[in-house]
């Protein structure tokens, strides 16, 4: 049997809402026991910097050079995910050399499977230095390099989970952050893929309309009318009918269509396009998934729940129903993924991304 290890994760994910960081005592295959987590919202200022080096990411990808405000944003981004570290040590009353490892998923910024280029940005040498711990980070680019998707990389945690669930089979795992994905497990059979947008275009219409970063439990959304002539033109976009692997970037999806509604008819359309397209997921599994379990910020979000709820013909339970931690459930999937990363096992698979073969990740910084 493998060793056992603490190792903690961090997660700051295409929300843009802060950072996630969790415990998980690991063997980096079947052995997983969570520990404590916890979450530190992002202040105005960085949330305004790392959307602006989403924005400026772009400009470097039509070969623009790299502009010091992603280099400032990256040096903000480590000594926050540092503090992070710090924060939850002292919570859960550990010393530093309890910890094995860190995994370090850093903030992506542009993300173009099609071009074999993913950039998150977090400098992992200098999260090593700042916490004294061992890192990995850089967990996509082997996997995109190789002609893979580099996403969604949980669902091997999720199918971790799932060995000691008692939860009907199949079974359907969505994370909905910015984008939103979801992970089919049948048996030891895994299928993994984007399924459209999670909370990004609803937050982004909400921080335009409103002058708030979300719609708190969707209940702006609630006063609001789905326009469907909006909804139609929405999901007739070649992405959902595209066989999987598929994975997204946190732009890809714009507001055109529901351009000219009102502010309250916006959102409703914009929750009703989350829930839709992750509904028609359903297409492309082998058979009808029996449970569906919801992570990620999504979940609180009532009305996208009740929304999906009524397009798909099975249970539907948050994250916690399962006894899962909805928060904390992706920074321990880093941190699961590290310690493979150092057990040179794979992060990903065929099914997964679309790599050819199983393929490992990561780069490793020594403290």
């Amino acid at each position: 049997m493998a060793e056992i290890m603490k190792v903690m994760g961090l997660m700051s994910g295409t929300s843009l809402d802060g950072i996630d960081a969790a415990l998980l005592d690991t063997d980096g295959e079947d052995f997983v026991r969570p520990g404590p987590g916890l979450t530190i919202p992002y202040d105005g200022g960085t949330r305004a910097l790392l959307r602006q080096a989403l924005e400026t990411a772009r400009d470097v990808a039509q070969g623009a050079p790299v502009p010091h405000s992603i280099r400032e944003a990256e040096r903000l981004l480590t000594q926050a995910h540092a503090e992070a570290v710090k924060t939850l040590l002292e919570r859960a009353r550990l010393p530093r050399e309890a910890v094995a490892l860190v995994g370090f998923h850093g903030q992506t910024i542009l993300h173009r499977p099609e071009r074999r280029w993913t950039w998150q940005i977090g400098d992992g040498a200098l999260l090593a230095r700042l916490t004294g711990i061992d890192v990995v980070n850089d967990f996509r680019s082997a996997d995109v390099k190789a002609g893979g998707q580099g996403a969604p990389l949980v669902p091997l945690y999720h199918a971790a989970l799932a060995k000691n669930s008692q939860l009907a089979r199949p079974l359907a795992v969505v994370n909905i952050g910015g984008v939103a994905n979801v992970t089919y497990i049948s048996g030891d059979f895994v299928l993994a893929f984007d399924t459209g947008p999670g909370n990004a275009p609803i937050d982004d219409w909400m921080q335009r309309h409103a002058g708030v970063a979300v719609d708190r439990n969707g209940d702006f959304a609630r006063t609001g009318k789905v326009n469907d002539a909006a909804l139609d033109r929405m999901l007739a976009n070649p992405f959902f009918a595209r066989t999987p692997p598929k994975s997204l970037d946190r732009m890809d999806f714009g507001m055109a269509a529901v351009e000219g509604l009102s502010p309250m008819d916006g959102a409703a359309t914009l929750t009703a396009f989350t829930a839709a397209s992750i509904a028609r997921a359903r297409e492309h599994f082998p058979e009808p998934a029996m449970t569906w379990i919801v992570c990620g910020g999504g979940r609180h979000n009532a009305t996208l729940m009740q929304m999906l709820q009524a397009r798909v013909n099975a249970q539907v339970l948050k994250a916690e129903g399962a006894r899962w931690d909805g928060d904390a459930l992706e920074a321990e999937a880093f941190a699961y993924l590290a310690m493979r990363s150092r057990l040179g096992l794979p992060l990903s698979l065929p099914t997964t991304t679309g790599v050819q073969q199983p393929m490992t990740g990561g780069r490793y910084w020594k403290a």
